[in-house]
This record gives C-alpha cells, sequence and structure tokens, in this order.
C-alpha cells in the first residue's frame, strides 16, 4: 500500500498510540455528543488515518456514521477507507452511492482500491468499477484477477523501471520526471525487450557513475524476483531472509508487472501471524472475529471446542472404567489435573516452536527426527525432574502410600516424554499430509494428552499399588 506521498505532504502528523490514542477517542466521542461538527473537522485535519481507523474500532455505530460524515468530505477519505479493518468499512459504504465510492477509489493507490473492491459487495464492486476513470480501472481489473493471498493480489503497478539502453544521463532525467508517483524510487528496475526484467540498480548506485555510462553496464542481474502466483507468506519470507525493501514480481514470461513494498510485507506478517495465534487457540483464522456478530463468532468458534468437548468426555469414560481403583486409593484423584496439565502444557510448547520454525522456512520435515530427538531428549529431562518434584510432594503429602509418590512421579516423567514427542511429531506429519498445522495440532494435542496421561496414569498406578 503506496503511504509515501501521503506521509511528505502530512509530515505535520504523527502517529499516536497508547494514552494519546485515548485521549483522541475521548476528545471525539465528547465532540460528537456536542454536535461540534467545525471542531470535529479541526482535530480530523490534524489526525493521522491511520489513527482515525484505530479510533473507529472503539466508537458505536451510530458514532462513526457521524464522524465519517465529516472524514467524507476532506481529502483524507480515500487515506482512511486504505486504513480500515473490513468490517468497519462494509459498515460505512452502506451508505454511500457507488458514483462517490468510485471517486475515492479514483484517489488511491491501485493496490489499496483493489483490497476496496475485494472486501464489499460483489453487486457493489461491479457498480463501482463502471464509474472509475479508465486508465485506473483496467489497472485495478487487472489485479483482481490474482489471487488477494499471492504475490499478484498484493503487488503495486506504480513502480519505476528504466530500459537497459539508457545512459546514466537519460536514466536521472526519467527519474526526475516520472517518479512522483511511483513505489519505492530507491530501487530502479531495469528492463530489456518488451519489459522482461533484467537488473536491479539502487539511486545511489545511479549517481555513483559516470553520465555516458549505460545501465546495462552498471545494473547488478542477481535480482530476487517472485511471481504473480507466489504466496503471500512465501514473499514475505524472501523479503525478510534478504532485507530487502521491495521486490519484483513477474510472469511467466519474466515480464515486470509489479513490485511488493515492504509496508506491505509487514501487513502480511502481522496477518499471517494473526491467524496462526487464533488457529492454535482454536479460534478459527479469520481476523475479522473480534467484530462479527454473535452467531458468526458461535460457528467458527464451536468446531474447535467440539473436539476438546469429546476429549473431555473420552477422559471421563477412561475414569469411570477405573472408579474401583480411585474408591482404593482416592489420593490418585488429586494429581489427575497436574499430570494433564504437565503434559498438555510442554506438548504445546513443542509444537509452538515447530510450527513457528515451519513458518519461518528453519523448519521442514527432512529436519524430522534430528528435531524430534532433541524434544524427545528435553522430554526426558524436564520430565525427570518434574516427577521427582512431584514424586516427592506426594510422599510428604500421602505418608501412609510410599508407592503413590513413585506412581505420580513415573507417570508425570513419562506423560511429559510421550507428550513432548507428540507436540513435536505432530505438526510435521500434518504438514507432510498437506494439512495446516496451525489449526489442527490445537484441538489434536488438546484431545490425545488428555486422554493418554490419564489412561497411563492409572495403568501404572494400578500395576504398582496392585489395585
Amino acid at each position: 500500500m503506496r503511504r509515501q506521498k501521503m506521509l511528505m505532504e502530512k509530515t505535520t502528523k504523527r502517529e499516536m498510540i497508547g494514552f494519546e490514542g485515548k485521549v483522541l477517542l475521548d476528545t471525539l466521542r465528547r465532540l460528537q455528543r456536542r454536535g461540534a461538527t467545525e471542531n470535529i473537522l479541526k482535530l480530523v485535519l490534524k489526525t493521522h488515518p491511520a489513527d482515525l481507523s484505530w479510533v473507529f474500532r472503539s466508537l458505536a455505530p451510530a458514532e462513526r456514521k457521524t464522524i465519517f460524515e465529516v472524514i467524507a468530505a476532506t481529502d483524507l477519505v480515500a487515506d482512511f477507507f486504505s486504513e480500515l479493518d473490513d468490517s468497519i468499512l462494509l459498515e460505512l459504504v452502506e451508505d454511500v452511492t457507488p458514483a462517490y465510492l468510485a471517486e475515492i477509489v479514483d484517489k488511491m493507490a491501485p493496490d489499496d482500491a483493489a483490497d476496496l473492491l475485494a472486501a464489499i459487495p460483489d453487486e457493489l464492486a461491479a457498480a463501482v468499477q463502471t464509474c472509475l476513470q479508465r486508465d485506473h480501472r483496467d489497472e485495478v481489473e487487472e489485479l483482481l484477477k490474482y489471487d488477494p493471498d499471492s504475490a499478484g493480489g498484493i503487488m503495486s503497478p506504480d513502480f519505476m523501471y528504466l530500459n537497459e539502453e539508457l545512459t546514466v544521463e537519460e536514466a536521472i532525467n526519467r527519474v526526475q520526471k516520472r517518479s512522483e508517483d511511483k513505489e519505492m524510487v530507491f530501487y530502479l528496475y531495469i528492463t530489456y525487450g518488451d519489459g522482461q526484467l533484467a537488473g536491479v540498480l539502487s539511486l545511489r548506485e545511479l549517481l555513483l557513475h559516470p553520465m555516458h555510462r549505460q545501465l546495462k553496464n552498471i545494473m547488478n542481474t542477481k535480482v530476487i524476483s517472485v511471481t504473480t502466483d507466489t504466496d503471500q507468506s512465501e514473499v514475505a519470507h524472501i523479503v525478510s531472509q534478504y532485507n530487502l525493501l521491495a521486490i519484483p514480481v513477474v510472469d511467466a514470461s519474466f515480464k515486470l508487472i509489479g513490485i511488493i513494498t515492504v509496508d506491505d510485507v509487514i501487513d502480511v506478517i502481522r496477518e499471517e501471524a494473526t491467524e496462526e495465534f487464533f488457529q492454535m487457540a482454536g479460534a478459527g483464522k479469520d481476523n475479522e472475529i473480534l467484530f462479527k456478530p454473535l452467531h458468526q463468532k458461535i460457528m467458527l468458534r464451536a468446531p474447535w471446542l467440539f473436539a476438546s468437548w469429546i476429549g473431555g468426555v473420552s477422559a471421563m469414560f477412561i475414569i469411570s472404567s477405573f472408579q474401583h481403583e480411585l474408591q482404593k486409593v482416592l489420593a490418585l484423584a488429586s494429581f489427575m489435573p497436574i499430570i494433564a496439565g504437565m503434559g498438555g502444557n510442554i506438548a504445546n510448547q513443542s509444537s509452538t516452536i515447530v510450527i513457528r520454525g515451519m513458518a519461518t522456512g528453519r523448519v521442514n520435515i527432512s529436519h524430522f527426527f534430528q528435531i524430534l530427538s532433541r524434544e524427545f531428549l528435553l522430554g526426558i529431562s524436564l520430565g525427570v525432574l518434574f516427577g521427582m518434584l512431584l514424586g516427592v510432594t506426594a510422599l510428604f503429602k500421602y505418608t501412609d502410600s510410599a508407592y503413590l509418590g513413585v506412581v505420580v512421579g513415573i507417570s508425570v516423567c513419562t506423560v511429559m516424554i510421550m507428550a513432548a514427542s507428540l507436540g513435536t511429531a505432530v505438526p510435521i506429519l500434518l504438514k507432510r499430509l498437506h494439512i495446516d498445522a496451525a489449526i489442527a495440532t490445537g484441538p489434536f494435542n488438546t484431545t490425545t494428552i488428555d486422554v493418554l496421561s490419564i489412561t497411563l496414569y492409572f495403568w501404572v498406578a494400578k500395576y504398582l499399588l496392585n489395585l
């Protein structure tokens, strides 16, 4: 998303966070209650669009409507729309006409415009497209052809490129004349033929060479690029790996068709991380879940809770099957939550580390046995440590049953070894089966570890205590 020009034009504005953002929210609410439209306008003009979008998350629908009417009359509205969450955007566009929305979209960068049109209802998007200026409409429609989560879906078609036959002097003149509305002019992409990518040159390098030298003789031909169908998470990994400010996007014929800038990559990283956290917690993968209606939240979260419910019911039947043993040694019941909890925690720790490693490219299937052996040894070390601690605690608490401490210690140690191994192996195996590990690992760990830990605990107790 292009914000460089906006930031240069609004250097007097700085983003607010924390306490300052709270003050802004309270001030806008107070002015809205008083109907002080002029004061709201003055405050809006002094505020960064990103801060306005942050404020809108906390406003009531009626407050949003009133304040948006003020924002809609300013030149900030296009940048403001680029910053909004999809759920709030959909709420605001309900009361605007396609013609007015088209005026806003015409002022947006093509990639931001494509994001907006992809977020709103199809009928409204089609009506807006018919009202757009022809050149802008063609750029936006081209971007909408690509998967929103691919390089083609997040790239910008506004970039600076130069033919390899140009001299340094000619290149500088073109940069001066044509770079105003272009993305990331720190990188100058060099092309040949029908726009095929040949190399890259930094603006600094361009200025340091003699004026008569041709670009093809000074460019770096080892340029890192991605194709239009490259997944956005892979793009983010490449940009992070090579510390790039932008990366070019090419089609099947290696023709340069766009670039992805680092601000878009930051958005991708944040979205991917949010999705993974939600999935690991069993809350689905929708970043907008916080703002969804109650029935939609229930539908998104119920399946994952149902998986945990199955594990709980299974554990209940297992405990019932050992009811005779429990009646003989009631102290066994007091250690059940600790054993299940320790197993679940170490399993989730191992899974989180592995999933994070797969997301960053540091872990793949070829590392399976190496990682599994390390976590297995970790499980033994921690299992022995906490097994001894809990076993000694049991001996002091229940002095009448000397073997109870041994049962508890062995159970904790074995469960932690098993849980660490499962927590490591499951994400990698799911990845091998082309199943999203972030979605499935959490419910699998919860259900499996609970059942196995309780079963193992009672079997150890049954044989060592002669129940």
